[in-house]
């Protein structure tokens, strides 16, 4: 082998350059390369922000603005780390004037490592101010990574104002269909939890973290990059285009991450996925994207591990009211706004973007509308990285690897989800079974736990207002305070007249507290009669409720209204305003014990029925804990849900089920002042409800109000509650699909709660909540009103779908003098009678068929109401129905009343096919139609008002049941005499 001279030489020179550039770059940290940055100006300085204004001496008039925006741990110079071919290069010289905010290092400004979230928010919406006024122009609000999430949350922030447009770069948004290595959400989720709670809150994230964290992500791209730059060294000229490059992802790009805008973002944004969901809150103040209404584009990477595909398109979802474009690109996530591919195709296209929003050209084609579901079924893994990198075996291997990674998450992800699943219900129903008679257990102190727990965590959402847990919790204690020294004491009863508002939430939880019983009396309601029933003395009412709570002569304590406040009667000694005591100079007396309720005690009575019905219904902290853990377990409720309180307090469904699931289930519990569907639309998407309770017809008016229609993008998973007739239930999931209905029924006077879990049978009951009381049906005579007995003298059990009265076993300690039955299925034991009639299916689920007091007892034995109504209900062109019983002379006509949806017609023949579904003799005898059906105060239909409005006539909209043909007929003038006598 000849070695010549110049051989020599030039290994000698490669190896004096390669030497000589080394050096540099240990001394120097890299190449000095001479390559300026773009022009800019610093405009604005403040204690969160610089903002930048590139090429400040172009004054060309009118031109389009950009506000770009950095993610948190990259430097600013994102922007501009190619110069010319950086974003602000190509931006500026297609015209358009470019501004930057620049958040600094968190270690080096002042208070940087104490930021937040909101912080960063609030310093974006005021430099789009000072953008907009400078340029008299809105933006185009452009942000990379966690930078596009501060766009979207900014512009929702501001509702809009000052911002054209919205342009990511592989920015997510739904970060459930983005896990990492396939992980299941609810693991992702407690770890993030964990991490916010006990990790970057006490340790800095500081950059060299971010730096070496970044590069273990991708740890083959970064090892080759360093490779490929060793093997370049020899050669300065080659090098020097990407050093800037170079020295941007290895030492000069990254900075510190505040510990409290970490903690946030992996609550928010991780653990709760409330960027998607919507409820994500800004200074106390809940945001969703669903306010957003400018058009959208976002920018997707191929082969983007940070940025997913899945988690980026989650924007056409949560914004469901803007036009949303998307550009797919294959580049990584630093790709997407740096390098050869951004400078070829992703400035050009953003450029064309603000062309075509200020009316100038068209779309390009590689800008289209963002599909919700785009089919992953491309070879994205192996074969994209290999085409995309042109690369080695070691990225093959990884891609290979990445492929076999979803196989394996998306084996194991199924049975991991439904651990916890199971972890999040066993605890609940362990607590519940270990609660004895003289166990402490009340709503004040599970309020109390969480506010233990976790006291910054969001509570209540109301008026567009977070409360946390802290901050409930002393409201409670303030409002104890002011009870005692009026005199409250534990165990006495007092009246609460009050919407459901966070004050009257409180009274309720303070009353709680201090041991004695809420009665809770609905507004509008006869509240005389229902004081008493229930021995009540005094009253706790709000501004809107005063005045009928002093009509009653009790004396009223006067609680909430806010800040700015009038009440319609002054203050007196039997008129006392709660809100002017000041706590701190109340002194506690000796007897009092916080919470001291316990398991056997009374904590609330409702108040039931209308007129010369009313009837108490007592609440024990048991029977009250007993939905309250059964409803979190059944339905699933965990911290990151959202529970719209539809259901009124004063009604079982609101008190047991909502407020006591919620608060046992650690969810935030969103308030309604009133049922308003425009409202409900709103806060739907404001507060990023995930859970809506209900009582009887209440989602009727939404869905009369059609501002939810059928497709609507929304966050709603279940709706739960009681009472919801069939073809309610039906018109709901299909126009709220995919959520499910959870149909509770809970007795008041023994532990039953049945739960319809799976929601495929609708108008079902359900079958008992884990935890509760055992049930049984007996066989009952509707007519004589008595149990039917066996042979031995015990209570004869129902067959399947046979009806019966249901029974629930009495737990230990509960006194069943007052009702109870002993010996029903052997010697001494003990059970509580429900006011119901159920039947059970073959399935072992549970019917409800009647209450016992309402059947109607005609000649040809008992006819029951619910089936009836489910019937009716399911027709297309009924809204709302009731059934009675007539009495006609010496016997009963079993009598249906109907309203009709409006734009529909209600045929008899559509009556005779739905009724078939029935027996011949459990058909009514009449129906006919009526304008309108009043609804009591929980939205349940009155049978009783429809009776009082007048008797049914003859005429096309009345019609009879022909038992010989089985047929139903309009009611002439002489069947009406044959039938009613008239």
């Amino acid at each position: 082998m000849k070695i010549s001279a110049t051989d020599v030489v030039g290994s000698v020179q490669r190896l004096m350059a390669t030497a000589q550039n080394g050096l540099e770059v240990i001394r120097f940290g890299g190449l000095t390369h001479g390559v300026e940055s773009s022009p800019f100006e610093v405009v604005e300085r403040r204690r969160m922000y610089r903002l930048r204004h590139y090429f400040p001496d172009d004054t060309t008039p009118g031109r389009p603005v950009a506000l770009l925006v950095p993610p948190l741990m990259v430097s600013a110079d994102i922007w501009d780390v190619n110069v010319d071919d950086g974003a602000v290069g190509i931006l500026s010289r297609g015209g358009i004037d470019c501004w930057v905010v620049d958040f600094g290092s968190p270690a080096s400004e002042e208070g940087g490592w104490e930021r937040d979230l909101a912080d960063h928010v609030l310093a974006i919406s005021s430099a789009i101010d000072t953008v907009t006024a400078a340029t008299g122009n809105g933006v185009h609000l452009m942000g990379y990574s966690q930078g596009g999430m501060f766009a979207y949350q900014t512009t929702a922030y501001r509702y809009g104002k000052g911002v054209d447009s919205i342009v990511t770069f592989g920015a997510p948004v739904d970060i459930v269909a983005g896990m990492p290595f396939g992980l299941p959400y609810g693991m992702v989720s407690d770890v993030a939890t964990f991490l916010a709670d006990h990790v970057v809150t006490r340790l800095p994230i500081t950059d060299s973290m971010v730096r070496i964290g970044f590069q273990l992500l991708d740890p083959v791209k970064t090892a080759k990059s360093r490779i490929d730059f060793l093997r370049q060294l020899h050669d300065r000229e080659a090098l020097l285009p990407r050093e800037r490059q170079r020295r941007f992802l290895n030492s000069d790009g990254w900075v510190g991450y505040a510990g409290p805008a970490a903690a946030d973002l992996l609550k928010q944004f991780v653990a709760h996925n409330r960027l998607m969901l919507g409820g994500f809150v800004i200074r106390d103040q809940p945001i969703s994207l669903a306010e957003l209404k400018c058009p959208i584009l976002a920018f997707i990477g191929e082969v983007d591990d940070i940025g997913q595909p899945a988690a980026v398109r989650g924007v056409v979802r949560a914004a469901p009211n803007a036009e949303v474009y998307e550009a797919i690109l294959v580049a990584g996530h630093f790709g997407l706004v740096a390098g050869s591919t951004a400078t070829k195709h992703t400035w050009p296209l953003v450029r064309q973007w603000v062309d075509w929003m200020s009316g100038g050209t068209p779309l390009p084609p590689e800008i289209v509308p963002m599909a919700e579901h785009v089919p992953n079924n491309r070879p994205r893994s192996a074969a994209t990285r290999i085409v995309h990198t042109a690369a080695t075996l070691a990225e093959a291997g990884a891609g290979v690897g990445k492929a076999l990674e979803g196989i394996a998450g998306n084996t194991v992800r199924g049975s991991i989800e439904l651990a916890g699943e199971a972890a999040r219900a066993l605890p609940r129903l362990t607590r519940l079974g270990m609660i004895q008679p003289h166990t402490r257990i009340s709503l004040g102190l599970l309020i109390a736990e969480q506010a233990r727990r976790a006291p910054l965590k969001d509570l209540f959402l109301f008026d567009d207002r977070v409360h946390t847990n802290a901050a409930v919790n002393v409201r409670i204690d303030n409002v104890v305070r002011g009870l005692v020294s009026v005199g409250v004491r534990p165990a006495m009863r007092v009246g609460v007249v009050m919407e459901t508002r966070p004050s009257g939430l409180a009274a309720v939880a303070a009353l709680s507290r201090l041991g004695a019983v809420a009665v809770l009396l609905a507004p509008d309601s006869e509240l005389d009669p229902a004081i008493e029933l229930t021995g009540v003395d005094t009253l706790i009412a709000d501004p809107e409720t005063l005045r009928q709570a002093a009509a009653t002569g009790a004396r009223v304590l006067v609680l909430g209204g806010g800040e700015a406040r009038e009440l319609p009667i002054a203050v007196s000694d039997r008129v006392i305003d709660l809100e002017q005591i000041d706590p701190a100079g109340v002194e506690l007396p000796a007897w009092f014990r916080p919470d001291p309720g316990l398991a056997r005690e009374l904590a609330f009575v409702l108040v039931t029925g209308a007129g010369n019905r009313l009837e108490a219904k007592y609440i024990t902290n048991h029977r009250w804990a007993l939905s309250a853990f059964g409803t979190a377990t059944t339905a699933d409720l965990d911290q990151h849900d959202t529970v719209y309180c539809l259901a009124p307090l004063h009604h079982s469904s609101g008190l047991l089920v909502s407020l006591g699931g919620a608060i046992a289930g650690g969810s935030r519990i969103a308030l309604a002042r009133s049922l308003d569907p425009a409202h409900f639309t709103e806060e739907v998407h404001r507060y990023g409800v995930t859970v809506v309770t209900y009582t009887w017809t209440m989602l009727r008016d939404i869905l009369d109000a059609r501002v939810f229609p059928a497709g609507h993008r929304h966050p709603i998973r279940l709706f739960i509650g009681s009472g919801m007739p069939a073809g309610l239930w039906r018109r709901t999931v299909e126009q709220f699909d995919p959520a499910g209905v959870l149909e509770f029924y809970a007795s008041i006077e023994g532990d039953v709660v049945l739960a319809n879990v799976t929601g495929v049978k609708r108008g079902c009951k359900g079958r008992p909540v884990p935890g509760t009381a055992k049930v049984e049906l007996v066989a009952y005579d509707p007519m004589t009103e008595r149990i039917l007995l066996d042979r031995s003298g015990f209570a004869r059990r129902c067959a399947d779908n046979e009806v019966g009265l249901l029974l629930g076993r009495a737990s230990g300690g509960v006194d069943i003098s007052a009702g109870g039955l002993r010996g029903v299925f052997a010697a001494g034991d003990a059970w509580m009678p429900t006011e119901n009639l159920f039947r059970r299916d073959s399935d072992g689920d549970f019917w409800l068929i009647d209450r016992t007091d309402t059947v109607i007892r005609t000649r040809r034995g008992p006819v029951f109401g619910q089936p009836i109504v489910d019937v009716l209900n399911d027709i297309s062109a009924v809204d709302m129905e009731v059934v009675y019983g007539l009495d006609v002379g010496d016997h009963c006509l079993a009598v249906a009343a109907v309203s009709v949806r409006e734009g529909f017609r209600l045929d008899p023949k559509d009556l005779t096919e739905a009724l078939h579904a029935l027996e011949p003799d459990q058909r009514p005898d009449l129906i006919y139609t009526v304008r309108e059906i009043p609804r009591s105060t929980s939205y349940r239909p009155s049978a009783r008002a429809v009776q009082a409005a007048g008797r049914p006539q003859p005429g096309p909209d009345t019609w009879w049941y022909n038992r010989a043909s089985e047929v139903y007929e309009v009611l002439t003038e002489d069947q009406a005499h044959t039938l009613l006598g008239d």
